[in-house]
């Protein structure tokens, strides 16, 4: 293995709860959580070279995902879907917490990409400063957007 396959090996290592939130807030199901963490990887392997540490690696890698994970939902949208469904599901939980938590994530996963990006690292606890950095907007604007989705979030 070599010293950059190391460090990116490290890097995932350190960052794949991040990653899988990301591509756990742009999915519907399990498989499709997987197929975008898959290729959140091939994107952050294609661009780790390039990295320059002008910017936090946290936050670089929350880009990534992000860009990715909206590029393919674009693409999911103008496809047809065709989905094979089983008639029992093996990882259904039925608790009231995990109730609001479904809740929670069909009412985002109906957000725009951008507003979804934002309430994502809102939910991360990141600032609005870091949010800003993240998603190329001011800080204000951060307060600003998540003022009104809260309240589409309400509504819904």
């Amino acid at each position: 293995m070599t010293t950059a396959e190391k460090q990116f090996a490290q890097t995932i290592t350190e960052h794949k709860s991040t990653i899988y939130t990301v591509c756990y807030m742009f999915s519907k199901d399990s498989d499709e959580v997987n197929d975008l963490f898959q290729e959140t990887l091939v994107n952050l392997w294609r661009g780790f070279d390039g990295f320059e540490h002008r910017s936090d690696i946290r936050t670089w890698i929350y880009r990534v995902a992000l860009n990715t994970c909206i590029s393919l939902d674009r693409k999911r949208r103008r496809m047809p879907v065709v989905s094979l469904t089983m008639d029992i599901n093996l990882f259904e939980d039925n608790d009231a917490d995990t109730k609001q938590v479904d809740m929670l994530h069909q009412r985002i996963s109906k957000l725009k990409p951008f507003d979804r990006a934002i309430v994502l690292l809102w939910l991360e606890n990141l600032s609005y400063e870091e949010i800003g950095q993240i998603v190329g907007i001011s800080a204000k604007n951060v307060s600003v957007r998540l003022f009104r989705i809260k309240e589409q979030l309400k509504q819904m």
